[in-house]
């Protein structure tokens, strides 16, 4: 079983849609063109599809790439749309 850390300085959401044939290369672009983010830093990557019922979260571990993904069968994930950054960072 693959545990993560809690060692994340930042999780940042995408707010526009990625097509969600992307893997794990291809979401590692997205962090880079378009987050303008290091995908290899201890960070959290969230994405989320058109339809609004899958989100991806891709990670780097120090050893390698991991990428979750959770769909929803009914419900829709609420996502922010409508405000002026394309990147939205999230602290706690």
């Amino acid at each position: 079983m693959m545990r993560p850390s809690n060692d994340w300085s930042a999780v940042y959401l995408c707010r526009d849609v990625v097509d969600f044939r992307n893997g794990i290369n291809g979401l590692a672009i997205v962090v880079e063109e378009t987050l303008l983010r290091d995908p290899f830093s201890e960070q959290l990557f969230v994405f989320c599809n058109r339809r609004h019922d899958k989100v991806k979260i891709l990670y780097w571990d120090r050893s390698g790439f991991c990428m979750w993904q959770k769909r929803l069968e009914k419900a829709r994930f609420k996502w922010p749309r409508k405000l002026a950054a394309d990147v939205i960072t999230l602290s706690g």
